[in-house]
């Protein structure tokens, strides 16, 4: 019996070396590859026979942490192994909580790859050595603290506020430019601004984000 995989990944090149690298062995069949979670969501829809899925985290349109999350509560049986380049604790933390069975870092060789897939199958927990390490600090001392840094270290200029309060109302960028006496573009560059450092898609989250950490 061929264990079945499946690869959600934005980067093609990366997915193909992978899916490549892994062809060598004869105990698995790819059955299918995502560009972003919401690919995969929808292709489990139509096929859930899968055994394993390698998820890369940053993703257009949906990230494999929220992909991981609705995965798993739809089919628990399927494994997730996250196979990223992201190694800081939140990732990680954020990982595991959404149900994630393992944990790679993408320089991983093939022959790795191809054992932590075995290992979980057999319910093991794969993960990366530095990823072992930092998920055990996690366990020793729990990411509230970060979070809570994280919180803080968030500030934005007088004239970000402004436009985030502006965004808050529902105003469009013309409005919000009018509004403030500033040009459309310069708006849209603080924008930009915005989302980054609240870590943010859209205007919706944008606001929502900015209540609850009471920046407006």
């Amino acid at each position: 019996m061929k264990l079945k995989i499946a690869i959600a990944e934005d980067n093609h090149f990366l997915a193909k070396a992978v899916m490549e690298k892994l062809s060598f062995f004869d105990d698995f069949v790819f059955k299918f590859k995502a560009v972003n979670g919401a690919e995969m969501i929808g292709k489990l829809e139509v096929n859930h026979n899968i055994d394993v899925i390698l998820m890369d985290i940053q993703m257009p349109e949906m990230d494999g942490i929220k992909a991981t999350q609705i995965i798993k509560e739809k089919h628990p049986q399927i494994k997730i192994i996250m196979l990223t380049v992201f190694d800081d604790e939140e990732n990680i933390f954020k990982a595991i909580q959404a149900g994630a069975d393992g944990y790679l870092l993408k320089e991983i060789n093939a022959e790795n790859i191809h054992k932590s897939i075995l290992e979980v199958v057999n319910n093991g927990a794969p993960m990366s050595p530095s990823i072992a390490l930092k998920a055990l600090k996690l366990l020793r001392n729990p990411l509230t603290v970060t979070e809570d840094e994280a919180i803080e270290k968030v500030k934005l200029t007088k004239r970000e506020t402004d436009v985030l309060l502006q965004l808050s109302k529902g105003l469009n960028y013309n409005e919000i430019a009018e509004n403030l006496f500033i040009s459309s573009g310069t708006i849209r560059k603080h924008i930009e601004n915005i989302y980054r450092k609240l870590q943010v898609h859209n205007k919706m989250e944008a606001v929502q984000k900015a209540k609850s950490q009471k920046l407006i």
